[in-house]
């Protein structure tokens, strides 16, 4: 008897290889569907080391449509990864973000609605970035939604949000998935978009799909030479070059960040219990962290005598707060993150230590510089 077989696009980057790694170990059988790249795999596109050797890599875009039919050949899961990442790059690669995210899902889709296929369920990788600023709450006024900060105060360093009833400080309290969406950037509206699109075209179909919200990844297997990733990779490449991690705004703005293992953990969930079925979840620790102790703990765990620079600068799309609220996900499918951020940070530190990244950063905010989108 055939294992059943499981589908990742974008399966050989980070989070997909690790998701690669679980479903080989429990007997699935996977096929991926990549494109390589070079922002993320170097100009060689050549299939990464750490793939594992039992996953079938099939190199190839999503929005081809020869090769995506061919790819579902006796698919029964579709793990949809296959994205291009960063909210600052995507702000003026505005196309090629709506080709490779939004235009790319539409073609999977359209192939999943003519029904000849054997996929019974679809998970897409969303993002919490789809929701803008995260939840808050006025200590005179209750919840709140503060709108986005004007240009005026950012320009002011005025940092924190605003209550849009009292004027007072509003305070970060967890995001919960009902919290009304309000994208910041390109990279947002195309997550959106695949999330959506998944949901809606799932339902009309029949076919079992589910959204699961990322928050911040971070872990082994990062792009750590493309500066528009996950900041704590865009850290550990500036430190590994002997280099300060440039931190807009205080560093005082909140993430949360959850261990790609615990991603992993998330997905296998969402993929096997009929329970999350045409639902969203969100996906994090519920812890808040500052990406100014993220540049601190990585310092330290690499033994590095750097401090952070802090730019006292704004990116156009940048939000100020944002933590899940996990409490869907922990009642609906029996989530719970297992690694804490110290053992985290310490697994990437060891991994970081052996890799060579080139450092791109600065020459990334050259750009968005050059474009006004750095204030």
């Amino acid at each position: 008897m055939k294992p059943h077989l499981v589908l990742i696009t974008g399966g050989a980057g980070f989070i997909g290889s690790h998701l690669a790694d679980a479903l080989l170990a429990e007997g699935y059988g996977v096929r991926i569907l990549d494109a390589l790249v070079p922002q993320v795999h170097g100009l060689n596109r050549e299939r990464p080391a750490y793939l594992a050797p039992a996953a079938e890599l099939r190199v190839g875009d999503v929005r081809d449509t020869a090769i995506v039919r061919q790819a579902l050949e006796q698919v029964e899961t579709v793990i949809h990864f296959a994205a291009v990442v960063g909210v600052g790059q995507s702000m003026y690669e505005i196309a090629s973000y709506v080709a490779a995210n939004t235009q790319a899902t539409a073609n999977l889709l359209q192939i999943l609605s003519e029904r000849a296929h054997g996929v019974r369920k679809l998970v897409v990788a969303s993002s919490m970035s789809l929701f803008g600023e995260g939840a808050y709450r006025c200590v005179r006024c209750g919840p709140c939604t503060p709108p986005p900060r004007s240009p005026q105060q950012l320009e002011s360093k005025q940092w924190e949000m605003a209550c849009p009833i009292c004027g007072g400080t509003a305070e970060p309290v967890p995001t919960p998935e009902g919290k009304p969406l309000a994208p910041t950037s390109i990279y947002a509206l195309t997550k959106r978009d695949q999330e959506e699109m998944c949901l809606c075209v799932g339902q009309a179909y029949g076919i079992p799909s589910v959204a699961l919200r990322f928050f911040n990844v971070y872990g082994e297997r990062q792009a750590l030479s493309n500066p528009y990733t996950g900041v704590a990779a865009i850290f550990s490449s500036r430190l590994l070059n002997d280099q300060p991690p440039l931190i807009y705004e205080d560093g005082r703005q909140s993430r949360d960040f959850i261990h790609v293992s615990d991603i992993v953990q998330a997905t296998l969930l969402a993929m096997r219990r009929p329970e999350a079925d045409y639902q969203v979840f969100n996906v994090g620790t519920g812890r808040a962290t500052t990406v100014a102790e993220v540049a601190e703990v990585l310092a330290a765990s690499l033994g590095k005598k750097i401090v952070p620079q802090f730019l006292q600068s704004f990116r156009a799309g940048d939000i100020r707060h944002c933590v899940a609220d996990i409490t869907k996900i922990s009642k609906t499918l029996g989530f719970q993150p297992k690694i804490s951020f110290a053992d985290g940070m310490g697994r990437l530190s060891a991994w970081i230590r052996n890799q060579r990244p080139h450092d791109g950063v600065v020459e990334a905010n050259v750009r968005l510089r050059e474009r006004g989108l750095v204030g």
